[in-house]
């Protein structure tokens, strides 16, 4: 492996033999895989690396916390506190005075100087990066392998790749943007929005509340007015009004504006301005892992795009979108990581939720919300019923999630099925760590699935990563390649990633011009 740091104009390699000023063609022309303080470093770099090991991604699955500068992630693998941490000590600069004179980057209490990035050579930085390295890795194997069947290398080195690669994805994500049509997205805003005021927005559903003091925007306010109008509701939110909509005008008036609201407030003409660039690419900034189970995050609204405005995400002339969406994700990968035989069988059929409702005695509906159910820890109602019946069906698939819950509520972290620590803390929250090693799993899963998309696709590129939905841009004659790649890359990757459980996972996939066109 090459170890990169680049500080200004000056680029630091060591391969492990030796370490020196190197070029950025060393660089690009080097077959090794690299390691990186941080991925994010490749925003500096005109060159995409196949595979990379980001020092700070594999940082969080090992040890978890917010922490994930050079300081923290040199300590931990130490076994030392964190030192107090500086903004100053960054990547790419650090400005913070030294607590000891800099005579070295490794202080004379074991822990990297403040100043290093500073003051020292950039060829040493790369053999400390390389050192640390070794020492994660070596970190990683410690941890058992929870596969049954265990194929390839070993799943905790899987994940340090995957989470690796997705930091690497995050930068070329902000980089490449999603393709936006800005005609129609600045036609469609417009209707969306119905009027540019608030209350010219407010005035038609007022007037059917037949009162000027109704405040829209406070929820107790208009539980208060609908109630006169004889519609009694334990909270306003828009799937519980659904079911009102034919017993008075007001709540299907009250339900479009919701959805003009949220338009002028979050994906209005100022969102267009702010995030949709002169190439009219839409873009904000993505975190391979959030501060929970470790799903890929973005701002800028790309995680939470109402579906009205998916057709604003359109193709470029001589290319096409190619959607690849995961089904049944996480029951597939609870009847994997939990080793529930029987949940398993159920996960070999292209519906899962079919043979659990035969299982169970139930309609399919009944059967999703039972599954669910289980893996979010609902015990009230239908969802209370339903998951003894799964208790009684399933109990292995049950006894995993209970013993998470168990561990969470007692304070105690828990791993996911890749090795990522999920801190709990002393709050006890028990449904938290229930759902983590699951939705966590299934992040794991996905990653590793998009890690291998990226590596195989050819001109084209993957524009958005949204909890277990691809989205490619790729040039029409290349579409097909696509498809295949995207179903060939989930079943190597599940052959390793779940090997042994004989679980199976599928994918969706529609090639479209819109993002809208893709059902689902």
């Amino acid at each position: 492996m090459l170890a990169v740091v680049l500080r200004g104009s000056e680029i630091g390699l060591a391969d492990g033999r030796r370490c020196w000023l190197g070029t950025l063609d060393e660089v690009a022309t080097s077959t090794e895989r690299l390691v990186l303080w941080s991925a994010a470093v490749t925003r500096l770099l005109p060159l995409r690396p196949r595979q990379v090991w980001d020092l700070a991604a594999v940082h969080k699955v090992l040890y978890g916390g917010r922490r994930d500068d050079p300081a923290a992630v040199w300590a931990a693998v130490h076994d030392r506190p964190a030192p107090a941490r500086s903004d100053d000590f960054a990547l790419l600069d650090s400005t913070l005075a030294a607590v000891e004179p800099y005579t070295t980057p490794v202080r004379s209490d074991g822990s990297l100087h403040p100043d290093a990035w500073r003051f020292a050579a950039v060829e040493e930085l790369a053999a400390l990066a390389l050192e640390v390295q070794a020492q994660q890795q070596a970190a990683l194997l410690e941890l058992p392998d929870p596969r049954p069947v265990p194929t390839g290398p070993h799943l905790r080195l899987v994940t340090a790749w995957a989470e690796s690669a997705a930091a690497l994805l995050c930068t070329e994500l902000e980089a490449d943007g999603l393709p936006f049509d800005r005609a129609a997205g600045t036609d469609l805003v417009g209707r969306l929005i119905q009027a540019d005021d608030r209350a010219t927005r407010d005035a038609p559903v007022l007037a059917l509340f037949r009162t000027d003091d109704v405040d829209l925007r406070n929820p107790a306010s208009v539980r208060e007015a609908l109630l006169r109008r004889g519609i009694e509701v334990p909270d306003t939110r828009s799937w519980r009004l659904e079911a009102f909509r034919t017993a008075h005008p007001v709540v299907d008036a009250l339900l479009a504006w919701r959805k003009a609201e949220r338009v002028a407030t979050t994906y209005g003409y100022d969102w267009i301005a702010a995030h949709v660039g002169a190439d009219d690419r839409l873009r904000g900034e993505w975190s391979a892992a959030d501060g929970g189970a470790g799903r890929m995050t973005a701002s800028a609204g790309l995680h939470s795009l109402p579906a009205e405005l998916r057709s604003v995400i359109a193709a470029e002339p001589g290319h096409v979108l190619v959607r690849a969406d995961l089904g049944q994700v996480e029951p597939r990968v609870l009847a994997a990581v939990s080793g529930d035989r029987g949940f398993a069988q159920a996960a070999a059929q292209d519906d899962l939720y079919t043979p659990v409702a035969a299982m169970l005695g139930v309609d399919r509906p009944t059967a999703k919300v039972a599954v669910l159910a289980a893996m979010y820890g609902q015990t009230s109602g239908a969802a209370g019923q339903a998951l003894k019946q799964m208790e009684q069906t399933y109990p292995t698939a049950l006894a995993f999630l209970r013993a998470a819950e168990e561990a969470g509520r007692v304070g105690t972290d828990v791993r996911t099925h890749g090795g990522r620590l999920v801190p709990v803390g002393s709050g006890g929250v028990g449904r938290f760590a229930r759902n983590a090693v699951v939705q966590g799993a299934a992040a794991e899963l996905f990653k590793a699935w998009a890690a291998a998309v990226r590596n195989g696709l050819g001109r084209g590129r993957i524009v958005l990563c949204l909890h277990d939905e691809l989205l490619l841009h790729v040039p029409v004659e290349e579409s097909e390649d696509a498809v295949r790649l995207l179903r060939s890359a989930l079943e190597s990757t599940a052959a390793h990633w779940a090997s042994g459980s004989g679980v199976r996972f599928v994918v969706d996939v529609a090639v479209v011009q819109r993002w809208s066109e893709a059902k689902g």
